[in-house]
């Protein structure tokens, strides 16, 4: 079995997380990380036992055994490190949000299309259990046809409150940062929308603290999907149709949630059995990565360059209509 050698850019809170579940993959070595200094590289790497540590990114992406490379940096910086990793032939899984925008998104792709390296947005809810298993229900029909998502993701964040979430230099406000979980399911069960009605508040730095967004179909099926960054919401999701209902229970993302069913009637609760591992659930979107390389592939056939595209694409209409913009639009 030919090991895949790891290398990770940027040295916070998730990438701990991520090389932690990276240990769950059988042909998986962390072998390097990337830090904007030495003393935070060589702190991570002493936590995670790693060989390899880089003060400043050119360094870990010029390191010759590295094979793929997790970025890990706030989301403002995506594009910037993705071309960087491609240009240096490295594979790149990268955290989402995977850009800033939709122009951007393209630039990447083109890059890894260019280059012919495998590039791939870490949605890892993708390759999470009990998202598989709520597909598998849909598709066989148990909720007949469905008419309503029902989403909402929030949380009030408490000192020291990061950066990131409020900065918009940095891409912050709760769409970008946890409200594209909410457009992500929604569109992965219903589809795109045929028409998008979105309103925001205001942060005082001008991001948005709360977004609700509608999405219509000409179908008639609606999704309502809430995030705010002003309490704390259930972070849950249901999915209805004409036979039966699905409630993914708090964290609805993670792979901790819980799946609920219900048939036509309301009382009829049980709870769908799925098999988790221990972890945060990194480990299942770096298995892929790895099956990915092996089969000499540019792009996930799971996550494939298109889907990518087109929720960057909504996420850039829902921020035109709500009024959320950032120095790095085009549109």
């Amino acid at each position: 079995m030919k090991t895949i050698r790891w290398g990770i850019l940027g040295a916070g809170k998730i990438a701990g997380k991520f090389a932690g579940d990276l240990k769950q993959v059988a042909d998986a070595e962390l072998i390097a990380v990337g830090s904007r200094s030495q003393e935070s590289a060589d702190r991570f790497a002493d936590e995670f036992g790693i060989k390899n540590r880089h003060a400043g990114y050119e360094a870990l992406v010029s390191d010759p055994d590295v094979d793929v490379i997790y970025i890990a940096t706030p989301h403002s910086f995506h594009y910037e490190h993705a071309l960087l990793c491609l240009q240096h032939n490295k594979a790149v899984l990268c955290e989402k949000p995977f850009a800033m925008n939709a122009a951007q998104t393209r630039a990447m792709i083109a890059m890894a299309r260019e280059k012919k390296v495998f590039l791939m947005e870490a949605l890892w809810t993708k390759f999470h259990p009990h998202y598989i298993k709520m597909q598998e229900m849909i598709g066989q029909g148990l909720l007949g046809n469905i008419r309503s998502v029902l989403i909402n993701f929030g949380f009030k964040p408490v000192a020291p409150i990061p950066a990131r979430l409020f900065d918009p230099a940095l891409g912050g406000g709760t769409l970008m940062d946890i409200g594209i979980y909410n457009v992500f399911m929604a569109m992965s069960i219903l589809g795109a929308p045929d028409a998008i009605e979105a309103t925001m508040t205001p942060a005082a730095t001008g991001v948005d603290e709360q977004c609700a967004i509608l999405f219509k179909y000409n179908n008639g099926a609606i999704a309502q999907l809430f995030s705010s960054f002003t309490s704390n919401l259930a972070t849950e999701a249901d999915i209805a149709g004409t036979e039966g209902r699905i409630r993914l229970t708090t964290r609805f993302f993670e792979p901790s949630a819980t799946i609920e069913y219900y048939k036509q009637y309301a009382d009829s609760r049980e709870v769908i059995p799925v098999e988790k591992e221990a972890g945060f659930g990194y480990q299942y979107e770096a298995r892929h990565v790895n099956d990915c390389l092996k089969r000499g592939l540019i792009e996930s056939d799971v996550i494939p360059f298109a889907d990518t595209l087109l929720l960057m694409e909504t996420l850039d209409k829902i921020r035109s209509i709500a009024g959320i913009r950032y120095s790095s639009d085009e549109f």
